[in-house]
């Protein structure tokens, strides 16, 4: 495509949004209630409660959307409280473009491209320090030693009294037939859906190889990454523990599913 071409091109980035919220449903049909729990809190279909984020930093929070995609968190954030201010930070070009095409002209809103497993990238963000930084679904690809030091950073992004929230696939390796019976039946619903016609992580991503605006940076993704990732899973205890040895005061889980967790990390 010539650059005249990939200037006339355009492309429906709120299409993009919902079917990316759709094809990572597939994988965690509970992905709403993190994101509820982080903002909302209070049970669902109810009297809307407070959420971490308010209870903690209240209802302006300047916040790091981490490792941020397509601005998942951060759309959920500016729905949930008008005045606050989000930072999304991520290294996928393609993912990126779509944040960046759905946020366009949002002063509240900046992207920050850059790689969370180097030691200078927190120099890249426009504010010094954070509320909240928040991020779901997304750590896991890095292996314990990065997310390690990836901590040890963050320790220095939260500003004192500030929080971070990890809401992320963290297994107990203690409970093998616990998690072998939720596997099971996480995988027969995700057959079924496919069956049903819900996009995999495959055939999401030849769709955005064919967006006339999509293609390009969908080619520079796959040269960064490959074709998947090499991560890892520690447990809440290993999380809980780094993120203490790294000078977060107060470290607890706020919500769980068989296989995930939301941890609250407080500086």
């Amino acid at each position: 495509m010539t650059d005249a071409d990939t200037t006339a091109a355009t492309t429906d980035w709120q299409a993009w949004q919902r079917s990316r919220d759709r094809q990572q449903e597939w994988y965690l049909p509970d992905r709403e209630e993190r994101f509820r729990i982080m903002l909302d809190g209070g049970p669902p279909h109810a009297f809307r409660g407070m959420g971490e984020v308010e209870a903690m930093v209240g209802r302006a929070p300047k916040v790091l959307d981490l490792a941020c995609g397509t601005g998942s968190i951060t759309a959920r954030l500016l729905a949930r409280f008008p005045d606050a201010v989000s930072t999304g930070v991520d290294l996928d070009p393609a993912l990126l473009a779509i944040a960046e095409g759905t946020f366009a002209g949002d002063e509240r809103v900046t992207f920050v491209t850059a790689d969370l497993k180097g030691p200078d990238w927190p120099a890249k963000l426009p504010h010094d320090s954070y509320d909240a930084v928040l991020a779901a679904t997304a750590l896991h690809w890095l292996q314990p030693e990065p997310l390690a030091r990836l901590y040890g950073r963050l320790a220095g992004v939260v500003r004192d009294g500030g929080v971070f929230m990890n809401a992320d696939q963290m297994i107990d390796e203690t409970t093998p037939r616990i998690n072998a019976a939720e596997s099971a039946l996480r995988h027969a619903r995700m057959d079924q859906a496919k069956r049903d016609g819900v996009l995999d992580w495959s055939e999401w991503w030849q769709l955005a190889a064919e967006d006339p605006v999509l293609a390009e940076p969908t080619a520079r993704r796959f040269e960064i990454y490959g074709d998947h990732a090499d991560g890892d899973m520690p447990s809440v205890a290993w999380h809980t523990r780094v993120l203490r040895e790294n000078g977060f005061a107060e470290v607890r889980p706020v919500w769980c599913s068989p296989s995930d967790t939301l941890l609250l990390a407080l500086k």
